[in-house]
């Protein structure tokens, strides 16, 4: 193994950690907010230092690389994912992070009955397996499990539409104003979560650029079925 391997090697190793550093964040906002913790959401935004951190030292390594070693080819591309990659992994960390504050700064728990409504269970349990996956697609380089992320990605949105129509339902029924003030805040843990979403599906399409030598930002919903089938040739 030459120095240029070990270079990326060990790059990819910080990427991997701080993909699990975001994911026990967000583990830890969902636990929180079922929870009512608030001392576990202090915790997260305390911790947000470290995700902060690890996007410096993940930015100074590509720096590193890029000036000592000149890459090329997959090499190159894996070390330009990995610039967009690591900024893509600190924002889901900032979400995490706004998710630990709204339950900081609610007065009570939220009302069972809305999370139903709102599909939250569903959307929590996805963005987790998204992360999973993505975990899983990014140390083996899977590009077709790193495909499987964009149909949950598109049913984060789907729920995250379908909030506005159950918060404005509850806001017509609804005579409590502290309750009412609840709920608007619940519709922003909702769009932190479906951002969370969409951070995630950027890294998965990362990976297929530099794996695959195939851009997916900006066309994935167009060429999507395309794309698969020439990765099946």
């Amino acid at each position: 193994m030459n120095l240029l391997e070990t270079e990326l090697g060990e790059l990819k190793t910080l990427l991997n950690d701080m993909t699990l550093l975001v994911k026990g964040q967000l583990e830890k906002a969902i636990t929180a907010f079922y929870t009512f913790d608030k001392d576990l959401a202090k915790e997260i935004v305390k911790n947000e230092k470290r995700v902060n951190g690890s996007e410096l030292i993940i930015d100074a390594k590509c720096e590193h690389i890029l000036a000592l070693f000149n890459p090329v080819a997959v090499d190159l591309r894996f070390v330009l994912a990995s610039i967009k990659m690591v900024s893509d992994l600190e924002r889901i960390g900032d979400n995490a992070k706004g998710i630990a504050q709204f339950i900081i700064r609610c007065e009570k728990p939220f009302d069972p009955a809305l999370v139903e409504k709102f599909r939250f269970r569903e959307m929590t349990d996805t963005a987790m397996e998204m992360l999973t996956i993505l975990s899983e697609s990014f140390e083996s380089d899977d590009t077709e499990l790193a495909r499987t992320i964009f149909s949950k990605d598109e049913l984060m949105d789907d729920i995250n539409v379908a909030a506005n129509l159950v918060l404005a339902e509850y806001a017509q029924t609804s005579q409590d104003k502290e309750a009412l003030l609840q709920a608007i805040y619940f519709l922003s843990v909702i769009r932190k979560m479906e951002r969370c979403g969409d951070y995630i599906t950027n890294v998965a399409e990362e990976i297929i650029f530099y794996v695959k030598a195939k851009v997916l930002r900006h066309k994935r919903k167009h060429i999507g079925k395309k794309m698969s089938e020439e990765d099946n040739e």
